[in-house]
């Protein structure tokens, strides 16, 4: 079992920057595949981030094209913790933030993943 605690999420106008924290429980951490993903009022949960275990040497980070450029995902293995760096936020950025993980195959699909974290607002006002 492994347990996923995300912090860091708050209220911030349009323009501005947040970083999202996920805490992980366990000693597997740094073999593990993790991810974000969002979901806004009405709508379904979205992929937003992931990245690769690192195997001891490079990891590979991936990001939904309404993130590209603006997000950036890492992760700290000495930690347990993965992190989610949010710049210049959008409204549409708008949404509760989940960390997720691991994951096998495509790191689109929310269903592949194995433990979930509760969430975090993120509200971005314009």
């Amino acid at each position: 079992q492994v347990q996923l605690v995300e912090s860091g999420g708050g209220l911030v106008q349009a323009g501005g920057s947040l970083r999202l924290s996920c805490a992980a429980s366990g000693r597997a951490f740094s073999s593990y595949a993790m991810g974000w993903f969002r979901q806004a009022p009405g709508k379904e949960r979205e992929f937003v981030a992931a990245i690769s275990w690192s195997g001891g040497s490079t990891y590979y980070a991936y990001y939904a094209d309404s993130v590209k450029g603006r997000f950036t995902i890492s992760r700290n293995d000495a930690n347990n913790t993965m992190y989610l760096r949010m710049n210049s936020l959008k409204p549409a950025d708008t949404a509760v933030y989940y960390c997720a993980g691991p994951y096998y195959g495509n790191y689109r699909l929310a269903s592949n993943y194995r433990y979930w974290g509760q969430g975090t607002q993120v509200t971005v006002s314009s």
